[in-house]
């Protein structure tokens, strides 16, 4: 056949969007629910709709794609099954500034409009990220693209809803909640990020009612003297001598003169403060249940914009920081103030706008979730769901065991509405399916649904069943749940992983999915977590612009060691970049060389020389290393085999090696192999570098590869190692022939020997078996070591020569018709001479006792690796001193 040109660089612009396009087209990405073949299933984790991709997506999408394309290869009924948020107090917050530029609220237009332009928000930009998803090579089956919100989504949370309440599961009480005041929305125990600040603790003075001549008043210490306004008790822990005999005595709350009490209740740690707590159970939620103990009562001071009621006397209409500073004038003033101090305390704050939320008491929607969870940590316990690496099991039980009711009622518009219509007349809460037309308690048709929506993870912990269309029994759900793999990242462990695996079982009667892979945190090359505030976003879809999506995705493949966070540069990923010029350019080497090739050529026929016999055994070793990794979710293991193998054994020596076989009575054989071989790399790289694998991949099926045809990469088989055929001889042979080379190499490098004179070598050994095998393959070392005449056997070592010494060896190559010894010698010196200098000023350093208790661990390290990098030079020149002195 002709030979095949292919362009000389690879342009990952001109083929990525392409490929994507036939990819999508041709439907290789959908999976058939009635295939007889096993199963193999992912659900995305749902990025919001607001969002757009950002590197943690990236990294995740793209492990992902890497196991559904490895997965979809080996013969897998392959689903991965896409889908998007709508973020509730995200999305709605968005729309809302929207309105804000056009002078309205929400509540200005209602909630029907708002409602509207929400939907109208998601449609046009809703679908941003898909696209961006779509760029990065995530083979998902997108004919079955699902949205939290959308009908099968909706009627899932519905009839969950309704089967959970009337279990008992669900309830709605006055309990103590998170309040967001900037969202005006309650928000779960995990949706708060709790932050370490720098504040004051301020001690107030509470009159005795009836003091003595010993005793005025007492002294209470808090963080927050704002909420004493909502004070109903002061507490003393009942083992307190200070206190104990004053149990019952009646105190005066400052500036309201409300009476208290004072009581005794077993959490008051007498070493806080002055051992004496204010009891505000409308506002603390540690208060709130020493209030249920003790039947006080609950008195809320605040709007939930946080400005004072009326509860709040003197202070109402001011915002709780403007009432706090008023407050404590007054305090002061009056004489109420005893004295402040600086303290550090940690402070919740809202996870979406990060203002400090509010302790709040607030009728809301629960689950109860004690026994729900139960079933949840013996899945866990028993194998049934497992998590790589094994170290977050403990993470993921220590919150089970310790969960409390999940308050489940958002106050805002956006999201799923809870399914309950009050009855006007009667009171009756009535929980349906649909909207019910009149109330089950009293008839009346005056009915009025619950305002709120519910919080946006309880859709999600639906998700891996609500997408396959339950509650109807789809063939969906019977074929591919439980999924078989989740991959998320450790900080929703709690939003969603445990409720995911509470709700399977409660619903499904089996675990959502078998395992949880659980990926790193991405940094900044100097290990800080990337942030919008801290400056060091790096944008995937700018870097797949600049470099192309196989580099990234290889990038933060290689880069995600399990239990290590992912440490990442543009300069990690242009070496990456650089790792794709090299795929293309042995593929340009083997497609030019194709000049006479015969597909029909018939490999037994044929002696295999010691090269060949040695690239086919490390191909199979190498698809046994990466299955094998790939198993065990080693993906950065599997794609530095990939790496190493390919740059620095397949082109480094069996390329440079197949010109012999080129130029020889071999051709045919040789093309064969290089394309059999080749195939069978790109087919290894595929699920890591999708793109250009395809392009590659279709140039070598021009070369009608003998049971090797396929219309895509994407369908094409995995290899399979043949453990058997392994020639474990032919590699350890190969071993000791690149041992000579490197070390010839490394000799001509050291010797500042010019690459293209030849060298004369000299081996001497006494072992018959090395003797043969050098001789036999004597072109080999000629042909990479660039020699010019090899002898082997027992040899002398000739004057003026460098000196290797490896394993039951010793090479020599004479310098004196290389170099000019004399220049050689005076070059050797002067740089001894520097280095030595280098040497006593860093050992003079790490020999001053106060340098290294003063510097940071860090410079003392770089000096210790300095001094060693500095001896290991020093002794090469001697060494290579000692070479030309003879």
């Amino acid at each position: 056949m002709e030979k095949i040109d292919l362009p000389k660089t690879y342009d990952p612009s001109q083929v990525e969007e392409k490929w994507y396009k036939v990819w999508e087209e041709k439907g290789y990405f959908h999976a058939d629910e009635n295939a007889k073949k096993p199963s193999f299933s992912m659900v995305i984790p749902p990025p919001n709709i607001t969002g757009s991709l950002h590197m943690g997506h990236a990294l995740n999408n793209t492990l992902q794609d890497i196991l559904v394309r490895w997965k979809r290869m080996s013969g897998f009924n392959t689903l991965w099954l896409p889908g998007t948020d709508h973020a509730g107090i995200a999305t709605q917050n968005v729309v809302e500034k929207e309105l804000q530029k056009e002078g309205l609220s929400r509540s200005d237009i209602g909630r029907t409009e708002f409602i509207k332009r929400m939907w109208e928000w998601k449609d046009r930009y809703g679908g941003s990220i898909i696209t961006q998803l779509k760029r990065l090579g995530a083979s998902c089956d997108w004919k079955r693209l699902r949205f939290t919100m959308d009908e099968s989504c909706t009627q899932a949370v519905k009839e969950v809803f309704v089967r959970l309440y009337e279990e008992g599961y669900i309830y709605r009480g006055s309990y103590i909640i998170n309040w967001c005041p900037r969202c005006h929305t309650a928000l779960s125990d995990i949706e708060v990020e709790h932050k370490s600040v720098n504040g004051y603790l301020y001690y107030i003075k509470y009159p005795l009612k009836y003091p003595s001549r010993n005793v005025q008043y007492l002294s209470v210490a808090t963080t927050r003297p704002e909420t004493m306004l909502g004070d109903t008790a002061v507490a003393a822990n009942p083992k307190d001598k200070r206190f104990r005999d004053m149990i019952g005595t009646l105190l005066i709350l400052p500036i309201l003169k409300r009476e208290l009490r004072l009581i005794a209740d077993d959490f008051v740690s007498p070493e806080f403060g002055t051992g004496l707590v204010k009891v505000t159970p409308a506002h603390d939620p540690v208060d709130f249940e020493i209030g249920k103990r003790h039947n006080l009562p609950e008195i809320n001071i605040l709007h939930p914009d946080a400005r004072m009621n009326q509860n709040a006397g003197p202070y109402e209409g001011l915002d709780r920081y403007e009432c706090r500073k008023r407050l404590l004038e007054d305090l002061k003033r009056e004489g109420y103030l005893e004295k402040v101090e600086d303290y550090s305390y940690s402070i919740g704050h809202c996870y979406r706008c990060h203002t400090i939320v509010e302790p709040y008491l607030s009728l809301q929607w629960f689950v109860h979730m004690k026994e729900l969870a139960h079933q949840a940590i013996e899945a866990v316990a028993k194998g049934h769901v497992r998590f790589v690496p094994k170290s977050w099991e403990n993470t993921y039980f220590e919150w089970m065991r310790n969960i409390k009711d999940w308050c489940i009622s958002r106050q805002i518009w956006w999201g799923h509405r809870i399914p309950v219509w009050y009855c006007k007349d009667c009171d009756k809460e009535n929980v349906s399916r649909s909207t019910p037309d009149s109330c089950k308690r009293c008839g009346s048709p005056n009915l009025e649904q619950d305002p709120d929506v519910l919080d946006t993870w309880f859709s999600s912990a639906l998700w891996p069943f609500s997408t396959l269309g339950w509650p109807r029994k789809t063939q969906d759900l019977e074929t591919f749940y439980p999924t078989s793999c989740l991959s998320t990242g450790f900080d929703i462990i709690f939003f969603w992983v445990a409720r995911m695996i509470i709700m399977g079982l409660k619903f499904m009667g089996d675990v959502p999915f078998r395992t949880v892979y659980i990926h790193a945190l991405i940094r900044d090359e100097s290990g800080q977590k990337m942030s919008k505030s801290s400056g060091n976003i790096i944008d995937p879809i700018h870097v797949i612009e600049r470099y192309g999506a196989d580099a990234l995705r290889f990038t933060l493949a290689v880069s995600s060691a399990q239990g290590r966070d992912v440490v990442l540069s543009y300069d990690r990923i242009e070496g990456y970049r650089h790792f794709c010029n090299k795929i293309w350019n042995a593929a340009r080497f083997i497609l030019m060389n194709l000049e006479g090739y015969d597909h029909r050529l018939q490999l037994t026929t044929y002696s295999l020389e010691l090269c060949d016999r040695w690239i086919l055994s490390r191909i199979d070793q190498v698809t046994e290393e990466v299955t094998g990794r790939l198993e065990t979710y080693n993906f950065d293991e599997a794609a530095k085999i990939l790496y190493n193998f390919l740059w620095h054994e397949y082109c480094d020596w069996y390329i440079e090696l197949s010109k012999l076989g080129l130029n020889e009575g071999r051709r045919n054989v040789t093309q064969y192999l290089l394309i059999t071989t080749f195939s069978k790399i790109l087919r290894l790289l595929h699920p890591f570098m999708p793109f250009i694998t395809e392009e590659l991949w279709q140039y070598l099926q021009r070369t009608e590869e003998t049971g090797q045809r396929t219309d895509s990469i994407v369908i094409s088989e995995w290899p399979k190692s043949k453990s058997r055929m392994i020639d474990h001889q032919a590699i350890k042979d190969m071993e000791v022939i690149m041992d000579v080379v490197y070390n010839i190499r490394n000799i001509r490098s050291e010797m500042k020997i010019p690459p293209k004179k030849k060298v004369r070598v000299f081996i001497n050994t006494d072992i018959p078996l090395i003797n043969t095998l050098l001789n036999d393959h004597s072109e080999y070392i000629n042909l990479l070591g660039n020699v010019s005449n090899l002898v082997v056997g027992k040899v002398k070592k000739p004057p003026f020569s460098a000196v290797a010494c490896i394993k039951d060896m010793e090479i020599y190559i004479p310098l004196k018709e290389l170099i000019d010894i004399k220049k050689e010698r005076t070059r050797l010196n002067k740089e001894l001479y520097k280095i030595s200098e280098d040497l006593k000023k860093v050992e003079k350093k790490l020999e001053n006792k106060e340098f290294v208790l003063k510097a940071s661990k860090d410079i003392v390290k770089k000096q210790v690796e300095r001094r060693e990098e500095l001896v290991n030079l020093r002794d090469k020149l001697l060494k290579n001193l000692k070479a030309l002195d003879e």
